[in-house]
């Protein structure tokens, strides 16, 4: 037996759960939409798919193992233990956001609307996804162990990201900082720093890349790859964002894979206003300004995955 005795449920608000909470009523909150020509319709359908979706997994899990539901925003501060496993309803980036915080913490992800989530990250859905919550329990499961980047900063802070870390200026200016990758250092001035991992690179990685094959045609071929590169499970990527070369900047070091022996360094030069944040929460973050010294390497710990079989 695994030893597991509870499961956390956790999912975020929908759209309309938001809106409703920011206009006090639904009511106003679809006069906000339709005033904006908006379909209302849609945002109330998303919402009742979830909420039907969210009850049939609340009532099958509740069959079998007991549990409790923690909101998104809770998850920082909730302590997890080795006794729970995780089921996550929502969509892929709630696992990401999830799975950080969780350790080796098995999770079950469950696509709650397969006609408008992707669910790269969602193997299973409210109908099949009790037998292998029950299969976790009695600790005969498969599962995928994801490496995490993890951001340490010089004053002991530290940051995990499942998919993706951005190291640059919390507002649309240049970050300024100094680079450090294979033993060469440079100073840059750019748009900032996104370090992706293996799980990270079907989204803001791939968007560098969408943008890089779109300039191709202005360049000549073969200067830059179409394709996005393979890296290993236990590999980071890092991509520097638009540097700018200049008398005082550099601009080589604008790509690598980091792995367990070949961190990034990384010296802020920004006053104020620098920033690292992890999965695209920008409040989930570290003050990142001038003498703070960032390394960004793969993370000690593992996120388990559950997977079909």
């Amino acid at each position: 037996m695994s030893g597991i005795d509870y499961a956390i449920l956790v999912r975020n608000k929908t759209r309309l759960e938001q809106l409703v909470e920011r206009f006090n009523t639904k009511g106003q909150a679809q006069f906000y939409i339709e005033s904006l020509g908006g379909e209302f319709a849609e945002y109330e359908e998303e919402n009742a798919r979830f909420q039907e979706s969210f009850s049939l997994v609340q009532r099958r899990l509740s069959s079998v193992i007991k549990n409790k539901v923690v909101e998104r925003a809770f998850l920082p501060s909730f302590l997890f233990n080795p006794q729970q496993l995780v089921v996550v309803v929502g969509q892929d980036g709630l696992v990401a956001n999830t799975a950080k915080y969780v350790g080796g913490i098995p999770i079950i992800a469950v696509n709650p609307d397969q006609e408008r989530y992707d669910g790269v990250l969602l193997p299973f859905t409210p109908h099949d996804f009790l037998p292998v919550v029950q299969r976790v329990v009695a600790g005969r499961y498969h599962a995928r162990e994801a490496s995490l980047a993890e951001a340490r900063l010089n004053d002991g802070q530290r940051l995990l990201a499942f998919n993706d870390l951005f190291i640059g200026a919390a507002s649309h200016v240049s970050a300024r900082y100094r680079i450090g990758y294979q033993g060469e250092e440079e100073n840059h001035s750019s748009s900032g720093i996104i370090v992706s991992t293996k799980s990270g690179a079907t989204g803001w990685l791939s968007s560098i890349f969408n943008m890089t094959a779109g300039m191709s045609q202005f360049l000549d071929p073969g200067e830059l790859p179409l394709t996005q590169p393979a890296f290993a499970e236990t590999e980071l990527m890092f991509v520097v964002r638009e540097a700018f070369l200049s008398k005082r900047t550099q601009a080589s070091l604008a790509a690598g894979i980091l792995d367990e022996e070949e961190p990034l360094i990384i010296e802020s030069f920004m006053p104020t206003n620098g920033v690292i944040f992890s999965d695209g929460v920008e409040t989930d973050f570290l003050h990142f300004n001038s003498g703070a010294i960032a390394t960004i390497g793969v993370a000690p710990e593992k996120a388990r995955l559950v997977e079909r079989g």
